[in-house]
């Protein structure tokens, strides 16, 4: 890790004190989800109701620019160009990202699968299709009993895959199956939430100062 980045989480620490407990994990989840993205790895995310909010956040993040400058690979940026007369365009508005894709959304398949099957394994059919041996699962859940989280984390081991849980309270069922779990020292779902944010942003912003 290289300093810049331990500066990062230990900011995370001067800022939040209450998470300071959970330094170790934050940093357990950076490498599981570094070594995801090194080897070429797509990290999935899913939560319920404010935590699918977060997760669609956290996508964000990752997938362009969040504090620093992303330039595209130069082979790359080179081919654009050679597009054509709107290749140089093309290539202006582009920048490098973290692939992450984020299971809460795509309204067609999961309103046809909550209609036709169990609503509790959406998260879990998308795993099944979607989850390959290196990617990792990026659950969270306030309670951290979440069936639909859990059913997905259990698909994504099976599959091969890692599984990152930011929880509160004991952790629940998911701390039991994830790799590496970030418990925020709180109970009431909100107060777990306004907690989870800077974890995540921590986490955004360690991967970033490694990889741009």
């Amino acid at each position: 890790m290289k300093e810049s980045t331990k500066k990062i989480l230990a900011e995370l620490c001067e800022r939040y004190p209450a998470l300071c407990g959970q330094a170790e994990n934050v940093e357990k989840a950076f490498y599981i989800l570094k070594t995801c993205f090194e080897n070429g790895g797509r990290v999935y995310l899913c939560g319920n109701g404010g935590s699918a909010s977060d997760c669609e956040h956290i996508v964000g993040e990752l997938m362009k620019s969040f504090k620093k400058c992303r330039p595209l690979p130069d082979g790359y940026a080179v081919a654009l160009k050679n597009c054509g007369e709107e290749g140089e365009t093309i290539c202006a508005n582009l920048e490098s990202g973290l692939p992450a894709v984020s299971l809460c959304g795509h309204p067609s398949f999961t309103t046809a699968y909550m209609n036709d099957k169990n609503p509790d394994f959406t998260f879990a059919q998308q795993v099944s299709v979607w989850g390959r041996a290196g990617d990792t699962l990026l659950t969270l859940s306030t309670s951290g009993n979440s069936k639909n989280c859990a059913y997905a984390a259990h698909v994504a081991k099976v599959k091969g895959m890692s599984v990152v849980f930011l929880g509160g309270g004991t952790g629940g069922k998911l701390k039991a199956i994830a790799d590496a779990s970030i418990i925020v020292p709180e109970k009431e779902t909100f107060k777990v939430q306004e907690l989870h944010l800077p974890v995540y942003h921590c986490l955004c912003a360690m991967l970033e100062e490694e990889f741009f």
